[in-house]
């Protein structure tokens, strides 16, 4: 028997960041990676799909007043409006993973993150920062799909988001994916150990026995254990 029991609940993981930073590209890397056993959560927008984005994959795309609807019926663990659409987070998906044992990512706006941090205090809050500013704005140029002053928004809004970093748990800068990746792995698998999952010590077990033995000065070998 392992001399600790952990609890069983996976951890949600909340992660946030200026349009362009990254975001989706290094979490998708952690998942496939496997290192960690998690899911990233789909959120419900009302805004249309953008190139090849698919329904139920990248999100579940839905009218205004589908959405609006939702949200009379309590359906969200959060939502926010940003840029005249409706982005959220369905609590039914998020609470069947974590009960299974499995971490749960949300990939959402910093306003979606604080109503998080309010409901869920004990949820992991990962920020993403782009290298510099002015990689940000090459980054937004190079996706090819927001018009100029689209892009001139999003930047603005990044120095908004920015100014939340310290109600974040952790900042990872990505310069570089794979190096950033890395960094949110090392942060998954430290909260695992974390003593605060620690549900009980179990202290009944060969141990004790060889404690027995160390204070007597015995000479003894592992055949003379059950372990």
């Amino acid at each position: 028997m392992a001399i600790i029991k952990q609890k069983e609940k996976g951890i949600l993981v909340v992660v946030s960041g200026p349009s362009g930073a990254g975001k989706d590209s290094i979490m998708n890397e952690v998942i496939k990676n496997k290192r960690v056993n998690a899911w990233i959560s789909i959120s419900m927008t009302s805004r249309l799909p953008r190139g090849k984005e698919e329904n139920g994959k990248d999100y579940f795309f839905v009218t205004k007043e589908q959405f609006e609807e939702n949200i009379k019926e309590g359906n969200f663990l959060e939502y926010a409006s940003y840029n005249g659409n409706y982005y959220g987070t369905l609590k039914d998906k998020v609470n069947e993973h974590l009960s299974n044992g499995i971490d749960v990512i949300l990939v959402i706006e910093v306003q979606g993150a604080l109503e998080i941090k309010h409901k869920i205090p004990e949820s992991i809050f990962i920020f993403i920062m782009p290298p510099t500013m002015k990689e940000l704005i090459l980054r937004l140029k190079k996706r090819g799909t927001e018009s100029h002053d689209v892009i001139i928004e999003r930047f603005k809004k990044a120095y908004k988001e920015i100014n939340e970093l310290n109600k974040y748990n952790y900042v990872v800068v990505n310069d570089e994916i794979d190096k950033a990746t890395r960094k949110v792995n090392a942060i998954l698998e430290a909260q695992k150990c974390m003593v605060e999952r620690i549900e009980e010590v179990y202290l009944n077990n060969p141990e004790e026995e060889i404690h027995e033995l160390l204070i007597d000065d015995k000479d003894f070998d592992n055949n003379e254990l059950n372990v």
